[in-house]
C-alpha cells in the first residue's frame, strides 16, 4: 500500500507521518510497504475486523499511541465498535466472545512473553488454519516492530487523529 493509498483510506490527502518518516530510507521503505501492504490488503486471508483487533491490541501492549490511533480509525472503518476499541486498551478479555479473546490472549502472550502458548493455540486452531495462523503470528509481529520503530523515533500523530482511549492505562507494560 502505497503512503497516498493509506492516507486515502484513512481520509486525508497528505502520506501519514510513519511513511514520511520511512521514505528517508527508500529501499527499508519499499520492503515495508510490500509486507504492510500484503498483511493490510485484501490477500491476506484474515477478516479485516480480526486483523484490526490484533494490530491494536499489539499497538496498546507495545505503548504506540500513534498505532492504535490510526488503527482506531482503520478499526471504526471495519466494523469495530468504540467500546470494542476500548476493551483493546484493558488489561484482559471481558466482552469478548471466545474466538475474539483467543485473538486478544494470543497478542497479549506474544508482547509479554515472545511465545503463544499450547493452550492458546489450541483455541485459535478452533477457528483458524494452519497457514492463517502463521498469518496470525506474522501480523502480531510486523505490528511490534511497527509499535517499536515509531516510538523509537518518535513520530507524532497526525492532527485529529485519537490515541489510547481516555479510559485506558497508556498501555499494558
Amino acid at each position: 500500500m502505497s503512503a497516498d493509498a493509506a492516507a486515502e483510506l484513512l481520509g486525508g490527502a497528505r502520506p501519514l507521518n510513519i511513511f514520511l518518516t520511512l521514505a528517508k530510507n527508500e529501499d527499508l521503505y519499499a520492503a515495508f510497504l510490500s509486507l504492510g501492504s500484503y498483511l493490510l490488503s485484501r490477500k491476506g486471508t484474515i477478516p479485516r475486523r480480526e486483523r484490526e483487533i490484533v494490530i491494536l491490541r499489539v499497538g496498546w501492549n507495545s505503548g504506540s499511541d500513534y498505532e492504535f490511533g490510526q488503527h482506531t480509525l482503520i478499526g471504526l472503518h471495519v466494523g469495530l465498535t468504540d467500546d470494542e476499541i476500548s476493551r483493546l486498551a484493558t488489561q484482559g478479555t471481558d466482552g469478548w466472545e471466545a474466538p475474539d479473546a483467543a485473538l486478544v490472549v494470543m497478542c497479549d502472550e506474544l508482547c509479554r512473553d515472545n511465545v503463544v502458548s499450547d493452550a492458546t493455540w489450541a483455541k485459535l486452531a478452533e477457528r483458524w488454519s494452519e497457514p492463517q495462523l502463521l498469518e496470525l503470528l506474522v501480523l502480531a509481529g510486523f505490528y511490534r516492530l511497527v509499535s517499536g520503530f515509531l516510538r523509537s523515533v518518535g513520530v507524532q500523530r497526525e492532527p485529529g487523529t485519537p490515541g489510547f482511549p481516555a479510559s485506558s492505562a497508556e498501555s499494558s507494560r
